[in-house]
């Protein structure tokens, strides 16, 4: 089989376990609601409400974790960079975000950067909607993280790699592109891994700026009808169930790395 009809074949097939996923889950969460005592409109609205609620923190993990990555991956090669300029923005960076609270960097990215942008950016404010704002503080909160454990990596590999590199004639852009890098990123999967459950987890705190993730939809929802057991039950069960997919799929590719790097 062609290796582009075998990626297309992977591409649809996650795309369609994705939607095939929410479709199920909105259904299940209507037979559970109405197993519980919830009439049959309430049922209805309440599993779509945490269905669609389950999407959206799905999907701002995934983008806040892809762009955390890159933002990782750049700050912490710039940690260990000899020139100043270069390693003080990086380590000031890293400094800032993992000294305060995520909460607190979510709101300041709601409420205060678009004050900061309006001058260079007059439609910041109308363009930075709760989605976008938890987006952003997201990125940059695990990407602080992902640039600790890619320093660590990089750290990691032998200095013997460096000097084989340089010896067949590589600056040293390339020996950490070509030779440095791929080896560390193989290394630091697992702990890159558990930042991007955490990440699932931490999403909840943008139900302060107002997105209606699913932490906030279960709360309209008990504020509706007075029923926070079932309605929190559901919702840890809901976030059980993301975290074992993200886990289940990032072990899948751990274990591809490791073969590839055999």
């Amino acid at each position: 089989m062609p290796s582009w009809l075998r990626v297309f074949l992977l591409l649809a097939l996650l795309l369609g376990g994705y939607f095939g996923l929410f479709a199920l889950l909105g259904v299940a969460l209507e037979r559970y609601f109405l197993l519980t005592g919830f009439g049959p409109d309430r049922a209805a609205s309440a599993g779509q409400a945490m269905a669609l609620g389950a999407e959206i923190t799905l999907k701002l993990t995934l983008i806040s974790s892809l762009a955390g990555l890159v933002i990782g991956v750049f700050a912490g090669m710039f940690r260990l960079s000899r020139r100043l300029w270069v390693r003080l923005p990086a380590s000031f960076y890293i400094w800032v975000t993992r000294g305060t609270p995520l909460l607190v960097q979510i709101l300041f990215a709601y409420n205060a950067l678009p004050l900061l942008l309006q001058p260079l950016w007059p439609e910041a404010q109308q363009a930075l909607t709760p989605y976008w704002a938890a987006f952003i503080a997201l990125s940059f909160n695990v990407g602080a993280y992902n640039a600790e454990v890619v320093r660590a990596g990089i750290q990691a590999i032998p200095k013997g790699q460096w000097e084989a590199a340089w010896s067949l004639g590589l600056s040293p852009v390339d020996t950490m592109r070509f030779v440095v890098l791929p080896q560390a990123l193989r290394i630091v999967v697992p702990p890159l891994v558990n930042n991007v459950v955490a990440l699932l987890k931490d999403s909840s705190l943008a139900s302060v700026i107002a997105l209606t993730e699913l932490a906030l939809s279960g709360q309209r929802i008990i504020s509706a009808t007075f029923r926070p057991v079932e309605v929190y039950l559901a919702v840890a069960a809901i976030y059980l169930l993301l975290t074992t997919v993200l886990t289940f799929f990032t072990n899948l590719l751990e274990r591809r790395l490791q073969l590839a790097g055999r």
